[in-house]
C-alpha cells in the first residue's frame, strides 16, 4: 500500500511543479507579465486550499481508494490538457482545475494509510509515503530540462499521460481495508459521517486539535522563513550564482530530509509503543534540534559550518511531518480523520500563500537574512512548546 500510494505522492507534487520550472518557455509561448505567471500559482493554491476540507469528507464518507484513483486520473488528466492550452485564460483555468482535483489525494490516502497500517508502523508509513513528495519537488526540475530539449507542451503530455496510466494501474490494484468487527470490550464501529458541519464541529470541539492546528501553520511560516532565504543568503554570503546556490540550498536540505522523514517515522513507531505521547516527544526534538542548525547557517559565516548546519536541519526537521497524521489518529474522531488532514492541509496552504507575500514585503525592506533565520529559529521554539502541549489520547486495543 505504501509503496502504491509512494509513486501516486510523486506525480502529486510533480505536476504541480514543472509549471514553475519552464517559466521562460511558456512566457514565450504564451506571452503574460510576471504579476500574471505569479497568478498561475496563486489559483491554485487557492482552489486546493479550499477544496482541502471537502476532499478530506468525501474521503470519510465514500470509498476511500476510488476517491484516490478519481482525483490521479483528474490531475493527471488536467496536466495533460494544459499542454493543449493555447491562451492565458485557459492556463489560468486548467491551474485552477489542477488544484481543485489535486486537493482530494492527500486526505484520502492519508487516513488509508492509516487504515492499513495500526499503531506500530503508522509513523513509518506515512514518512516513507512523505518521501515520495520530497522526490517529486525536487526532480520538478525536470520540467525545465525536458522543455529546452523538447517543447513545454511535451513535458505536460509526458505526464500527465504517465498519471492517466497509473490511474489505471491502482484502480486494479488499490483496495480499502475490509471493515473489522470490535474488539471484545469495546463499542461498534461508528457509522461513517453524513454532514460536513458535524464532521468540522466534532473535529474543532478538541482543544488538542486547536493545539496542532497552530503548531503546523507556525511550523510552515518558520521553515520558510530559513529555507525561502537560504538560496539567497548563500548568493550574498558566498557568492554563489544564482543556479549553485539553488541547487546547493534544496540538494542538502532534501537529502537530508528523505532520510530524517524515514528516520523520524521509525522512532516515533517505536517509542510510541512504551509511551502514548512517544510520537511528541520525537516530534518535539527533531524540532529543537533543527534550531542549532538554523543558527549555524545564519551566524557562522565559514560555508563547511553553513552546509553541515544544512544537513543538521534536513534531517530533523521532519520528524514531526511523519507523525502529522498517526498523532491526528489519536487527537481526534477516526471517523473524520481524512476531513481532519484537509483542514490542516487548507490551513498550511493559506499560511504559506501569505508568507510568501509577507517574505516579499520584508525583502523590499531590506531587512537583514540572517535576522530572519534567527526570527525562524524562535518560530521553532514556539513549535516545540506547542507540541509539547498536545494530549494525545490512548489508542483502543483495535489499532494497537
Amino acid at each position: 500500500m505504501v509503496g502504491l500510494l509512494w509513486f501516486a505522492a510523486f506525480l502529486n507534487y510533480l505536476d504541480r511543479m514543472i509549471l514553475i520550472t519552464m517559466r521562460s518557455s511558456i512566457k514565450e509561448a504564451i506571452p503574460m507579465t510576471d504579476a500574471q505567471f505569479g497568478l498561475l500559482t496563486t489559483v491554485f493554491l487557492v482552489a486546493y486550499g479550499l477544496l482541502s476540507p471537502l476532499g478530506g469528507f468525501i474521503a470519510d464518507k465514500f470509498n476511500r481508494s476510488r476517491i484516490i484513483v478519481f482525483s490521479l486520473f483528474a490531475w493527471s488528466a488536467t496536466t495533460w490538457l494544459t499542454a493543449h492550452a493555447t491562451s492565458y485564460g485557459e492556463l489560468l483555468f486548467y491551474r485552477g482545475l489542477l488544484g481543485l482535483s489535486e486537493a482530494c489525494y492527500f486526505p484520502a490516502a492519508g487516513a488509508l494509510l492509516m487504515d492499513y497500517h495500526r499503531n506500530k508502523t503508522r509513523s513509518l508509513a506515512n514518512g516513507i509515503h512523505l518521501s515520495g513528495v520530497m522526490v517529486g519537488s525536487g526532480l520538478g526540475g525536470l520540467g525545465g530540462w525536458i522543455a529546452d530539449r523538447h517543447d513545454w507542451t511535451f513535458v505536460f503530455q509526458l505526464f500527465g499521460l504517465s498519471g492517466v496510466i497509473y490511474a489505471g494501474v491502482l484502480f486494479f490494484l488499490l483496495k480499502d481495508r475490509p471493515a473489522e468487527t470490535a474488539a471484545p470490550g469495546e463499542p461498534a464501529p461508528a457509522i461513517p459521517v453524513l454532514k460536513l458541519g458535524e464532521a468540522l464541529i466534532s473535529i474543532f470541539s478538541r482543544p488538542a486539535f486547536i493545539l496542532a492546528l497552530a503548531f503546523w501553520g507556525l511550523l510552515g511560516v518558520a521553515s520558510w522563513s530559513f529555507v525561502g532565504w537560504l538560496p539567497a543568503f548563500l548568493q550574498e554570503q558566498f557568492q554563489m550564482s544564482q543556479g549553485r546556490a539553488g541547487l546547493t540550498a534544496l540538494g542538502y536540505i532534501y537529502s537530508a530530509s528523505l532520510v530524517g522523514m524515514v528516520a523520524g517515522g521509525y522512532f516515533a513507531d517505536r517509542w510510541t509503543q512504551v509511551n502514548p505521547r512517544g510520537r511528541i516527544y520525537v516530534g518535539v526534538i527533531g524540532v529543537l534540534m533543527a534550531i542549532p542548525g538554523v543558527l549555524l547557517v545564519g551566524n557562522s559565516g565559514v560555508l563547511p559550518l553553513v552546509l553541515l548546519g544544512m544537513v543538521i536541519y534536513g534531517f530533523t526537521r521532519p520528524f514531526p511531518d511523519a507523525s502529522m497524521l498517526p498523532l491526528l489518529c489519536q487527537i481526534i474522531d477516526r471517523r473524520y480523520l481524512a476531513t481532519g488532514l484537509g483542514v490542516l492541509n487548507m490551513f498550511a496552504v493559506f499560511v504559506g500563500g501569505a508568507s510568501i507575500y509577507v517574505g516579499g514585503v520584508v525583502r523590499d525592506a531590506n531587512i537583514n537574512i540572517t535576522t530572519m533565520f534567527n526570527v525562524g529559529a524562535l518560530g521553532l521554539l514556539i513549535c516545540g512548546i506547542l507540541l509539547w502541549a498536545i494530549k494525545p489520547r490512548p489508542l483502543p486495543i483495535s489499532e494497537t
